[in-house]
């Protein structure tokens, strides 16, 4: 292995931290409120409540959160049509400021992939998902035990 892994793969991640914050203010959200709005649209409509445990917010920013998202008109609240009492929150269409924001990010993203090799690209993409996975799994059982003190 390299013996700057650690280095290039920190920079990577702040580089990707950076831009999405970047890519937040400039459509008026705060990080967070993007990183909700990219849940709901990888994952569908939720209710508040299972938002909130996806964002590790509690229930009063994470209303505030749908507030903004919905007043941007990112996202809307509709009733749940198995329980009324209930409200879903679900994204509404394509953001197309954000697109438009992250549209030159993602055109030099898609050059370098397009340099790639199907295999090269087969590796990165099953690092993508395993890594998603691993990632996933740590912050679970990051919460999980900062919970229990």
């Amino acid at each position: 292995m390299r013996s700057d892994a650690s280095q290039v793969y920190r920079r990577y991640l702040s580089a990707v931290m950076l831009h999405g914050h970047a890519s937040a203010r400039a459509c008026g959200l705060g990080a967070t409120d993007l990183y909700a709005l990219n849940i709901l649209q990888l994952s569908g409509a939720m209710t508040p409540g299972e938002l909130a445990e996806r964002t590790g917010l509690t229930t009063g920013p994470t209303t505030r959160l749908i507030d903004r998202l919905e007043q941007a008109g990112y996202v809307r609240r509709v009733p749940d049509a198995g329980d009324r009492r209930k409200i879903i929150v679900e994204p509404v269409g394509k953001p197309l400021e954000l697109d438009r924001v992250m549209t030159p990010a993602r055109q030099k993203i898609g050059e370098i992939l397009g340099g790639c090799t199907p295999e090269q690209l087969d590796a990165l993409f099953d690092y993508f998902t395993r890594a998603a996975q691993a990632y996933q799994e740590a912050a679970e059982q990051l919460r999980d035990d900062t919970a229990g003190h």
